[in-house]
C-alpha cells in the first residue's frame, strides 16, 4: 500500500513546473534539517563496522606494518622488552 502512495507522489511531482519542483525539493532540505534522523532510525540504516570508524575519524588514524595482524606477538615482545629493559 505504501509503494502505492509513493508512486502517485511520484507522479504528483512530475506534473508540477520546474519552478513548483524545485520550491518542494526546497521544503524538504528545510523539513529535513527541522526533524533529523532520531538515532533508532540511523541504526535501521545499519552501516558496516568500516564506515562507523570513518565518520569517527578512525580510519587512517594511525600507521603501523601492514603484516601486524601476523606478526603483533614478535612486535609486542621487542616492544615490551625494549621498553622495559632497565629492570
Amino acid at each position: 500500500m505504501m509503494v502505492t502512495k509513493i508512486e502517485e507522489i511520484y507522479r504528483d511531482i512530475d506534473t508540477l513546473p520546474e519552478e513548483a519542483q524545485s520550491l518542494l525539493l526546497d521544503f524538504i532540505q528545510l523539513l529535513k534539517k527541522r526533524y533529523p534522523q532520531t538515532e533508532l532510525e540511523n541504526d535501521s540504516q545499519e552501516k558496516d563496522l568500516y564506515e562507523k570508524f570513518e565518520e569517527m575519524g578512525l580510519i587512517g588514524c594511525c600507521s603501523v606494518e601492514e603484516d601486524l595482524s601476523t606478526t603483533y606477538k614478535q612486535v609486542l615482545s621487542n616492544t615490551l622488552s625494549t621498553k622495559y629493559d632497565h629492570r
